[in-house]
């Protein structure tokens, strides 16, 4: 099983500078090829403390400099928010940087602060990313960009540097609701799984992803990478106190982020799939109730636990690939750096045993020649 390890720049914690989050949440990011992480995620957020790295390609640039093996993955960039064909240009000119080590992982976002600051309406959101992603998806393997779309509008020019290997197998998208996840088996790209439902209801959304994607592809779909907020302790009942605290504190910081105590997602073009979120935050004890519900779907305890919940995850969606986040919810540093060398050393080595390395997608990835770019079209 292919383990990797996520930092986010959560700027929480009393009397914490943000200058202070960054310098020990890259110190965090410098330990993970020398734990043995096999991939280094980040992700996009702008204008809150929720998390603070509005330019996640830059940042991992940042560490294609400092590091030699590990694949390094956008978790995601949100491509409303973008050009697309600056996109494609800083996504390849990383690839080149890092020698073909990076995974593209997009997505369409969901925080109205976010929507707002870049002056955009959040109802073309969908249409939006669908435009940009095709743009993107086909410039990488035609090594051009060319679009002729009701919000992208791009002439034919060549991305230089021109891609050297192609992106299929490597690009994965967020999907929280059904609707986007037939939009990404349309486009021929993975899931990336963040908990927060049912896993019954994410095994069914899984089940028609698979059955689309390979309708339309050709091919069996590859296998979803997930995500978990992680705390891991030699002592069960201090693992659980940290994740009742931390994991909680970062939800809390979602329904900040997101606004989901309120109303403006119920009538929201696009975003009908969170009406019921937002109804049961919304109710009366439904933080609490919600909180408890995170809290059961993320990986902590002790090392034998968060082994045991983490193959739980891999059986219920059939991926191969499991992501840990380990710094959130002003969680102290000296601690989350404790559990991630506890989880580096006592469980990944077990969870590696589940899918040999010669046999995981993710590091197969990108090998072939660029594919057809009239793949990616699609009426969304």
């Amino acid at each position: 099983m292919h383990v990797g390890m996520g930092i986010i720049f959560q700027g929480q914690g009393e009397g914490r500078s943000d200058h202070e989050v960054y310098r020990n949440e890259l110190r965090l990011g410098d330990l993970a090829e020398p734990l043995g992480f096999e991939s280094l995620w980040g992700v996009e957020h702008h204008f809150t403390d929720y998390t603070m790295c509005p330019d996640v390609l830059q940042y991992l640039s940042y560490f294609a400099g400092r590091t030699e093996r590990i694949q390094l993955g956008s978790m995601v960039v949100v491509l409303p928010w973008h050009n697309p064909i600056r996109v494609a240009e800083e996504v390849v000119m990383l690839d080149h940087m890092s020698n073909g080590r990076f995974v593209f992982g997009m997505g369409r976002g969901l925080a109205r602060v976010e929507f707002e600051g870049f002056g955009l309406n959040q109802e073309n959101s969908r249409q939006i990313f669908v435009e940009s992603a095709q743009t993107i998806l086909e410039g990488l393997e035609r090594g051009y960009c060319e679009f002729d779309g009701q919000f992208v509008k791009q002439v034919r020019r060549n991305l230089r540097p021109a891609p050297f290997k192609s992106f299929r197998g490597r690009t994965y998208a967020a999907a929280v609701s059904p609707e986007s996840s037939q939009i990404m088996a349309k486009l021929g790209v993975g899931l990336l799984i963040i908990p927060q439902k049912p896993w019954e209801t994410v095994a069914q959304e899984l089940e028609d992803y698979r059955r689309l994607f390979h309708q339309v592809n050709g091919s069996e779909a590859p296998p979803p990478i997930a995500a978990g907020w992680t705390i891991c302790d030699a002592d069960a009942g201090r693992a659980e106190e940290m994740a009742r605290k931390h994991i909680g504190a970062y939800w809390h910081s979602v329904i900040r982020h997101y606004e989901f105590v309120g109303s403006h997602l119920m009538n929201m073009k696009g975003y009908e799939a969170y009406r019921a979120v937002q109804e049961r935050v919304s109710a009366k004890g439904g933080v609490d109730a919600m909180t408890d519900f995170i809290l059961n779907l993320q990986v902590w305890g002790t090392p034998e636990q968060c082994y045991d919940r983490i193959v739980s995850i891999q059986k219920r969606i059939g991926g191969e690939a499991f992501t840990g986040i380990f710094s959130y919810g002003g969680m102290p540093y000296d601690y989350a750096e404790k559990s991630m060398r506890l989880f580096a050393r006592e469980v990944a080595p077990e969870l590696r045993k589940l899918v040999p390395l010669e046999k995981q997608l993710i590091a197969k990835a990108g090998v072939g020649k660029a594919a057809d770019a009239e793949s990616f079209r699609l009426n969304a």
